[in-house]
């Protein structure tokens, strides 16, 4: 019998379920199929007329809704065979209803294939037909198939179970990361144990209270996971540390409390009591058994360590052949810089901004100081994993800093930031030649005098299993000065680590040499005072192996590394050994040598060490993490502070110099270099008259005081004609052979200088930017002092100025008519000079007296006394000679003391030298007048002529010398020396832009300044965004 709920279901309902089943249904009528709801409210005797909620959803979803109404059935024994009919007609239309929906269905179906098959061929019209297209494609590729067997080429491939053979054993790796994986869940401190050097754990000594676990609910949730520790190596591991602190906390507890008891009175001192036989057993029990749970600890440890480190070997092995397959296609792609690249990038930037180091740069660095000698830079090789650095014995070998950007990558290899040569460090020849590298840099950048330098060498190391950090090598603190060095050594060197540990935000990795005494240590004070709460300090004790030998007490290790012994404080303590001393030990003997030291040293299996406090791997695996901390929690507050100035920089600029362009020095000198060069360009377009012009002039005025008063003057003294051109002759052979050519190269290079400059000032104009007036002028300078003039070019001109001056032979009356005009200037211009001078002797006349209110001194007025005395005596003898004798000098002074003047002979003669002078200038203009109609006896050679004019000859051989001199020098400045002017000028101006010192000095100003800060804060701020953004997509 059916029932739904406790009440009697339909007829319908229950001739829809076997008789020969045999089920009683007792669920509620909200568990039945909608079907059967729908058909039991439809033929139920219900009562209520009104129509449920149910019926009208089996009307409108349901094929059964359109039966026709029935009465309901009669009950069981009221007529049979009616009902029996009644219940076959329901099964036959039930199931030809269900056929028509298996036809809908299938109609459905089919309708969909052939909408779907139409859509495909629309779509397949609407792509174009690229067999046109076949001609694009060579006509070889077609003919491939024809000329290569790929038949017999895919038999010769190897089959893949061999090519399988090669790879790695994927499956057994995939299995140690499982195992990996399942160590990494367990735990809440098990990721930094894993590691072997995480933040929090590896950092954690016993006498560093802030890092430890002292948080009520990390101890609640430690109790809670000690079963999930159990379930592998490494909770067993922690599970025995635990029980070793627990034991070692019970001891002092029960130590504590009986000091703590006042001892009883004794009466009498009696021997004391011996301990009874079951409290002896229980002190016995309790050292055999922590001996026992140290024993089983250092075995943990070594089978984990031993099981890390091959599963790191193979991770590495598989990195290793990844980025070998990245690297392939280096040269065919642009390279992705690495996260660690994109940040030393940016501290490449800054330390060329600013090489102080100030409050702007606050990003993070891990700054390695220490004692000279202390270890530093073999903790820095151990972490790079190669001998890298120069060494020495005992000697400064670090004079300046060395900043080490350390990241991942296929290839064991060195790279400096300014060069492309990449040093292989698996081959020892590079290594050598690293090493001599760093050590030339270090002396190049040490200043003459001085020790050490602020100047950073920036390297970058990239190897399989390395950290990614960037450390900072400083020379070491020194506490005495010795011979060799500068007497300020170590005050810079003290200064330099200051300006690097001021840094808020850098990782101090403070080396302290375990060899010696504490108490000799320096660097420990000075990091005490940049980090005085110990919130950036990393402590390394090197050296422990001779540490350990050498100290009665080990024990006093013990309190080194749990911070002690020191009043410093740092955030972790670590224990290292850096080989034997020697210096050709290779880092892997060095790792196996400090692993065999740490399995076998008493500190470790005492428990004065821990095992996250040794090796330098477990180091390396600390400073990263701290550094990466660091770094994350600080690079986007630093990425604001440059956004900042940079909006600071670009709005001084638009008040300054809004309708300038932004141009740094390269650029500003850029655009000097362009216009010198057109400017020493333009020297070419002088005309060949302008050049004759002016060195003709220039020339003249060079030589013409020694014409006068060597050559003319001399020989016009002479009485006749003959003795005048001999004296003539001779002198100007002299004076060519010696003086003249030199003179000659002198005014043209000068000319050159003259005219270069010219144009360069002229130049100038509107678009003219005062701001390289020095740099042109360094330019201009230093090309005219590079110029060297050719030396042949003066043999092959005296020999021109010895013929030019040879000639006499004037052809026509207008060179006889320049001559004399040429003489006439001359002369008049002499007796100018020679007028003044006098007028400068004798003082102002009595019409400037009177007019001018002017006197004479007392020299004039005996210089006057004197000149009217001699002017006297020229009256006298009109045809005098050029020297007074010296009776004539005796009776000249005398009359001057007749008249109450005192005069010396020397002043007499001077005197005399001036006024024979305008003299004979004076005569001989009278003379150059009266040869202007002589050119009639020059042709007949002054025959029977009382004229003489070999002066006027003298004169025209000297113009003709300047003209073809002047002529030579023209052709040599625009053949050749106006093109070597250019070379040389390109020259420098290629010196000057490798100079940056030279730049710096030559452009100079607010404005160069404001251009150059806008641009790095600029690179810096897109450098620093790129970097943060490739740290998201990391996390």
């Amino acid at each position: 019998m059916l029932r739904v709920g406790g009440k009697a279901g339909c007829m319908a309902c229950r001739n829809l379920v076997s008789t020969n089943m045999g089920v009683r249904f007792l669920v509620p009528l909200q568990k039945l199929h909608p079907l059967s709801r729908a058909i039991h409210h439809r033929y139920s005797g219900n009562a209520n007329p009104q129509r449920g909620p149910h019926r009208t959803a089996a009307r409108y979803f349901t094929s059964m809704s359109r039966l026709p109404m029935r009465p309901p059935k009669p009950p069981p024994g009221s007529g049979g065979r009616n009902y029996q009919q009644q219940r076959n007609f329901w099964v036959a239309r039930l199931a030809a209803r269900l056929l028509k929906l298996r036809y809908l269905f299938l109609g459905t179906a089919v309708g969909g294939g052939y909408t779907a098959k139409k859509t495909y061929d629309e779509w397949k019209d609407m792509l174009p037909d690229l067999s046109e297209y076949n001609w694009v494609i060579p006509d070889f590729v077609w003919e491939l198939s024809e000329q290569i067997d790929f038949d017999k080429l895919a038999k010769a491939l190897p089959e893949m179970e061999e090519i399988s053979k090669l790879l790695p054993d994927l499956d057994k790796i995939g299995e140690n990361f499982t195992f990996l994986k399942s160590l990494l869940s367990s735990g809440v401190s098990l990721g930094s144990e894993v590691k072997g050097a995480g933040l929090h754990l590896l950092l954690e000594t016993s006498g560093d209270p802030p890092l430890k676990a002292t948080d009520s609910s990390a101890a609640a949730s430690q109790d809670a996971s000690d079963r999930q520790y159990k379930k592998g190596l490494l909770g067993e591991l922690i599970l025995i540390q635990q029980q070793i602190q627990r034991h070692e906390e019970e001891v002092r507890r029960a130590a504590a409390a009986n000091s703590a008891r006042p001892p009883p009175p004794e009466p009498a001192p009696s021997p004391p009591p011996n301990p009874s036989p079951l409290q002896q057993k229980r002190k016995s029990s309790d050292k055999e058994k922590v001996d026992q749970l140290q024993e089983e600890l250092l075995r943990t440890q070594l089978k984990y360590q031993r099981m890390l480190e091959r599963l790191e070997k193979e991770n590495k092995e598989l990195r290793k052949v990844v980025l070998q397959k990245d690297d392939k296609g280096i040269h065919q792609r642009k390279v992705k810089k690495s996260l660690i690249d994109l940040y030393s990038e940016v501290l490449d930037i800054l330390s060329d901004y600013d090489a102080n180091y100030n409050t702007q740069d606050h990003l993070p660095r891990v700054v390695v100081v220490g004692d000279q000698s202390a270890g530093k830079t073999s903790v820095l090789e151990m972490i790079a994993q190669a001998r890298i650095f120069p060494r020495g014995s005992g000697e400064m070998m670090t004079r300046s800093p060395v900043k080490v950007t350390l990241s991942e990558g296929p290839h064991h290899v060195a790279i400096f930031k300014d060069s492309g040569r990449e040093f292989d460090l698996t081959k020892e020849e590079d290594l050598s030649a690293l090493r001599h590298e760093i050590e030339l840099r270090m002396r190049k950048s040490v200043k003459e005098g001085q020790t050490v330098s602020s100047e950073t060498i920036s390297l970058s190391v990239k190897g399989p299993g390395i950290q990614r950090m960037v450390l900072v090598d400083l020379p070491g603190v020194i506490s005495t000065v010795t011979t060799g060095m500068a007497s300020d050594t170590k005050e810079t060197i003290f200064s330099i680590s200051k300006a690097y540990m001021q840094n808020p935000n850098a990782i101090i990795l403070c080396i302290q040499d375990g060899s010696v005494d504490a108490e000799r240590s320096i660097v420990t004070d000075l990091v005490s005072q940049m980090d005085p709460q110990g919130k950036r300090t990393i402590f390394v004790l090197t050296k422990v192996d001779l540490a350990e030998k050498n100290l009665a007490s080990p024990s006093r290790i013990q309190q080194i590394v749990e911070g002690k012994l020191f009043p410093m404080k740092a955030l972790g303590y670590f224990a290292v050994v850096t080989g034997k001393g020697s210096t050709g030990e290779s880092i892997e003997s060095i790792k196996d040598y400090e692993e065999d030291f740490f399995q076998s040293s008493r500190l470790l299996r005492d428990g004065m060490l821990k095992a996250h406090q040794v090796t330098t791997k477990n180091l390396s695996l600390a400073v990263s993490d701290c550094f990466w901390k660091m770094v994350r929690e600080s690079v986007e507050q630093q990425a604001d502070v440059f956004k900042a100035s940079r909006f600071n920089l670009e709005t001084e600029w638009k008040n300054n110099y809004p309708r300038l362009r932004e141009l740094d020095r390269n650029e500003l000198y850029e655009k000097a270099k362009n216009e010198i060069l057109d400017e020493v360009i333009s020297l070419s377009q002088v005309t060949p008259q302008h050049w004759e012009a002016i060195l003709q002039k220039k020339l003249w005025e060079r030589v013409s005081t020694h014409v006068i008063e060597n050559i003319y003057l001399p020989a016009a003294q002479t009485m006749d004609s003959g003795t005048f051109n001999t004296t003539v002759d001779i002198k100007l052979k002299q004076w060519t052979d010696k003086q003249l050519p030199h003179k000659a190269l002198e005014v043209a290079w000068e000319t050159l200088q003259e005219e270069f400059a010219r144009f360069m000032a002229e130049y100038k104009g509107k678009d003219q930017d005062d701001i390289f007036d020095k740099l042109k002028e360094a330019v201009k300078d230093e090309s005219i002092k590079r110029h060297k003039w050719n030396e042949r070019a003066m043999d092959s001109l005296r020999v021109i100025q010895h013929n030019a001056l040879e000639d006499r032979s004037i052809t026509d009356k207008p060179q006889w008519d320049a001559a004399i005009q040429f003489m006439e200037e001359t002369l008049q211009s002499r007796l100018k000079d020679t007028e003044s001078v006098i007028r400068d002797m004798v003082g102002p006349d009595w019409k400037e007296r009177w007019l001018n209110w002017k006197n004479r001194t007392a020299d004039q007025h005996i210089r006057n006394e004197t000149k009217n005395e001699l002017d006297r005596l020229l009256k006298l003898h009109d045809d005098h000679t050029a020297y007074l004798a010296n009776d004539e000098v005796t009776t000249v002074r005398k009359n001057l003391e007749g008249r109450g003047v005192e005069v010396d002979p020397v002043l007499i003669k001077d005197t005399w030298h001036q006024l024979y002078r305008r003299h004979f200038l004076q005569k001989a203009l009278a003379h150059c007048n009266l040869c202007k109609r002589g050119f009639y006896y020059y042709q007949r050679h002054f025959v029977d002529s009382e004229l003489e004019c070999n002066d006027v000859v003298l004169f025209w051989r000297i113009q003709r010398m300047l003209v073809i001199t002047a002529n030579t020098l023209r052709q040599q400045l625009t053949n050749n020396e106006v093109r070597r002017m250019e070379k040389n000028v390109k020259e420098v101006l290629e010196d000057f832009g490798e100079d940056t010192e030279k730049k710096t000095q030559l452009i100079t100003g607010r404005r160069v300044q404001l251009a150059e800060d806008l641009k790095k804060v600029r690179e810096i701020q897109e450098k620093l965004e790129a970097f943060i953004e490739a740290l998201h997509k990391e996390k």
